[in-house]
């Protein structure tokens, strides 16, 4: 169950940092909204997370499924760049997220 609510808790992290840029430094009240809700869902399912999975290992996997969901998240709905050289970053940030999970 640790599992589940840490990768959920990856995917509030993605949905705070979204809300976080179209908060508009907290000139928009709707998404300041869902920016402090999501971070502490986010945070709440992180320490619950570490309670019985070591902390680098949820850390580091808490951080990367935020950190690709973000990056995705920008290049789809944002308009950032797309390039080979991104992809290919952000599936080794995948597969070291996969990686902790298997040798934990």
């Amino acid at each position: 169950m640790a599992w589940v609510i840490l990768i959920l808790s990856g995917v509030l992290e993605t949905v705070w940092a979204s809300a976080l840029e179209a908060s508009r430094n907290f000139s928009r009240w709707r998404p300041s909204v869902l920016f402090l809700v999501a971070l502490a869902l986010s945070m709440t399912g992180l320490s619950y997370g570490v309670s019985s999975i070591p902390l680098g290992t949820a850390y580091g996997v808490w951080v990367g499924i935020g950190a690709v969901g973000t990056a995705v998240y920008g290049m789809l709905v944002l308009g950032d760049p797309v390039t080979v050289a991104r992809v290919v970053c952000l599936m080794l940030i995948i597969a070291g997220v996969v990686g902790l999970k298997i040798l934990s």
